[in-house]
């Protein structure tokens, strides 16, 4: 069930259907290009040696940089947040970015945000959306299930959802299809996306087998590929990984692992700075 809408300025001079592109910042902070829009996922601009908190006193040191710094930024049309973790959103982004641009993400960290000044925050619950209109173009951003914890340490962490993100055209077509994981765990809950959501064309996986007191609270190698293997993106590029030291599984378990299982033409791997371009499919109904 949709939300409000939101309409945006649209470009003079139309927009390009055919491609798009995801430049990857760091960490699970992404610039998603297309149709005319431009989204920030997850903003996470610390520093190598700078810590970023997790709750409870806890804190985890970045051990890389961002490959560009929030004041290169473009302008945004709206940032997508998965949830309220200081590798997720830091006190950069809360001291830097513009309070009156839209930010969906969960319930609890819609509140959050309204606390520190910013106007446009939209919670979401699961399979709730909230829809975009930019032009002639619907941006259609939905809540996907996701779990940060096994048991019980689920409860202690904050809230966390996946996204999926679908653009129509005028004529109702849909143009592309992007699911973006959040930091979940494999758990039943998730076999509904496929059910509801067939045919996702890019996929953002959330790895890096983070541990928190030993405790597994994101995705390593091995529940990396049944994520590929259970959504079957057209492509997926792996994200949240090697930057902090509470992430224990690097890329290279998660590369050795799609080998094992044979799913190479599906991955792409774009290293921090480099921008993945890719071409819309065919248009399709439903």
């Amino acid at each position: 069930m949709a939300k409000k809408q939101h309409v945006l300025l649209a470009e003079r001079g139309g927009v390009d259907l055919k491609v798009g592109s995801v430049f990857f910042i760091g960490t699970a902070t992404t610039l998603l290009r297309y149709a005319g829009f431009t989204i920030l996922t997850d903003p996470n601009f610390l520093h190598q040696g700078e810590q970023a908190k997790l709750g409870y006193g806890l804190r985890s040191t970045r051990q890389t940089n961002p490959a560009i710094p929030i004041d290169e930024l473009p302008p945004l049309d709206l940032v997508l947040l998965s949830h309220m973790h200081g590798d997720h959103w830091d006190h950069v982004a809360s001291e830097r970015l513009d309070q009156r641009l839209p930010i969906i993400t969960t319930r609890s960290a819609a509140a959050a945000l309204r606390g520190e000044g910013f106007r446009e925050t939209h919670g979401l619950k699961t399979w709730q959306s909230y829809i975009f209109r930019k032009g002639d173009v619907t941006l259609r951003i939905t809540a996907m299930p996701g779990k940060h914890g096994p048991g019980v340490i689920a409860r202690l962490l904050p809230p966390v959802m996946g996204s999926l993100l679908e653009f129509e055209g005028a004529d109702g077509t849909r143009l592309l299809r992007i699911y973006i994981t959040g930091d979940t765990l494999i758990y039943n809950q998730l076999k509904e996306i496929p059910k509801r959501y067939p045919e996702i064309d890019l996929a953002l996986l959330h790895l890096g087998g983070t541990r928190v007191m030993g405790i597994l609270v994101t995705m390593d190698a091995e529940q990396g590929v049944k994520m590929l293997q259970l959504i079957d993106p057209t492509i997926a590029i792996p994200i949240h990984f090697n930057d902090y030291t509470v992430f224990k599984s690097p890329l290279e378990d998660f590369q050795s692992a799609v080998k094992a299982a044979g799913l190479e033409r599906q991955v792409r791997y774009v290293a921090a700075g480099e921008r993945y371009r890719f071409e819309v499919p065919r248009k399709r109904r439903g």
